[in-house]
C-alpha cells in the first residue's frame, strides 16, 4: 500500500510518537487528520510545536477516544488509521486504573467498531513491549507469553486482545504494532531518559533514580515513525503483531552514566524510593526482536543509541523546549 494520497487518521496525534508520525505522513504527501484531546484551551500538544507549513497541510480533529460518536465522526472518509492514542504512564495506573481500562481497553473498540462499521482499509494498532514483562528468552519474539506486570500492561494486554478477536471474527485488515522503548525529542517527562537529562541540564548533580538494574531496548522516534510506515505499506503483515526493536539491551544505570558523561560528569545517581515499582511489577528486562519486521519490511535501524541520544539531548538543550518540563517533580 502506498500512503501518499491516503486519507489517513492518527489518533494520539498531539503525543510524542503521533507528532512526530504526522509529521513523516505530511512528508509522504498524505492526507492526515490528526486527531488530538479536547481541551477548552485549544491546545495541539505537540503539535503547536511544528513548522506552519506541515501544520497547514494537517486537519486537526479534537475530541476524547474515549467517545464512540466523537471516534466515528473523525474516522468519516478515513482510509487508513494509526491508533496511538493511549494513556501510558505505569505509575499513575496504580491509583488510576479505571481510567486506563477507558482509555486504552474501549478507546482501542471504538476505533475498531467505526473501522469494521466504515470499512476502513487498513488500521495499526499500537501496542507495547509492556505487555510481554520480564523477559522469559530473549531476544523477546511476537509469541512471547503476555504477562500483565501492571493495570497499565493489562490495559494494553487487553486492547490488543480485542483488536485481535475483530481481525479474527470480522477480519478486520489491521496490525498490532508493538514498539520497544522509544525516546527521543518530546517524550513526556514521565519517561527515565527525559528524567536523567533534564535533571541535569537544569544543574541537578544528584540525579534520583528509582531501580536501576533493569535493562531496556531503546529506540529512537524516527525509527520507530519508520518502523510504523513500513508495516503500513506491507499487507502482508494484516493480522500480525509486529516487534519495532533493536535487538540490544542497557540498563539504566549504565544509561545514566552515558547521559551523565555527555552532559555534567560530576552528577552521580540517587535512589528515590517513590521511583521503584512495586517488586513484582518491575520488569527487569525487555530486549526485543526484529526478525520479523526486518522480514516483512525495508525497515532498518538508522539510528545508534549514541546518535540518538545527542539529537535527543540537543533538542533538550534549547530553551524553549525545556520550559516544557519541571525537573524538580517527579512526574508519574
Amino acid at each position: 500500500m502506498k500512503l501518499h494520497n491516503k486519507k489517513i487518521l492518527v489518533t494520539g496525534a498531539d503525543g510524542f510518537i503521533g507528532s512526530h508520525l504526522v509529521e513523516s505522513l505530511v512528508k509522504e504527501g498524505a492526507k492526515v487528520r490528526a486527531f488530538c484531546f479536547y481541551n477548552s484551551f485549544n491546545n495541539w500538544g505537540w503539535l503547536d510545536t511544528i513548522d506552519n507549513e506541515d501544520l497547514n497541510n494537517i486537519e486537526v480533529f479534537t475530541g476524547d477516544i474515549r467517545d464512540p460518536n466523537g471516534v466515528r465522526t473523525a474516522m468519516k472518509d478515513i482510509e487508513v488509521v494509526f491508533h496511538l492514542a493511549a494513556l501510558i504512564a505505569i505509575p499513575f495506573s496504580y491509583h488510576s486504573p479505571d481510567s486506563y481500562i477507558d482509555t486504552n481497553v474501549k478507546g482501542t473498540l471504538n476505533i475498531i467498531q467505526a473501522a469494521k462499521d466504515l470499512e476502513v482499509e487498513r488500521v495499526l494498532v499500537t501496542s507495547t513491549s509492556e505487555v510481554y514483562g520480564t523477559a522469559q528468552f530473549v531476544p523477546i519474539t511476537e509469541s512471547h507469553p503476555k504477562q500483565p506486570q501492571s493495570p497499565y500492561s493489562a490495559s494494553k494486554i487487553g486492547a490488543d486482545c480485542i483488536a485481535d478477536s475483530f481481525f479474527r471474527s470480522f477480519n478486520i485488515p489491521l496490525t498490532i504494532v508493538r514498539p520497544f522503548n522509544t525516546y527521543g525529542p518530546r517524550q513526556s517527562a514521565r519517561a527515565v531518559i527525559p528524567t536523567i537529562i533534564t535533571q541535569l541540564l537544569e544543574g541537578y548533580e544528584e540525579i534520583k533514580l528509582g531501580d536501576v538494574t533493569p535493562t531496556r531496548d531503546l529506540l529512537f522516534v524516527k525509527d520507530t515513525v519508520e518502523g510504523f510506515l513500513q508495516i503500513a505499506k506491507t499487507e502482508a503483515l494484516i493480522g500480525h503483531e509486529v516487534n519495532i526493536a533493536t535487538e540490544s539491551e542497557i540498563s539504566i544505570g549504565d544509561l545514566a552514566k552515558e547521559l551523565i558523561n555527555q552532559i555534567n560528569p560530576k552528577a552521580k545517581v540517587v535512589s528515590d524510593e517513590q521511583r521503584l515499582r512495586p517488586e513484582k511489577s518491575e520488569v527487569f528486562r525487555l530486549y526485543g526482536s526484529n526478525k520479523k519486521l526486518m522480514e516483512y519490511t525495508n525497515w532498518e535501524q538508522k539510528y545508534t543509541l549514541k546518535s540518538g541520544l545527542k539529537e535527543t539531548i540537543d533538542w533538550f538543550r534549547n530553551e524553549n523546549n525545556l520550559t516544557h518540563y519541571k525537573a524538580d517533580i517527579y512526574n508519574i
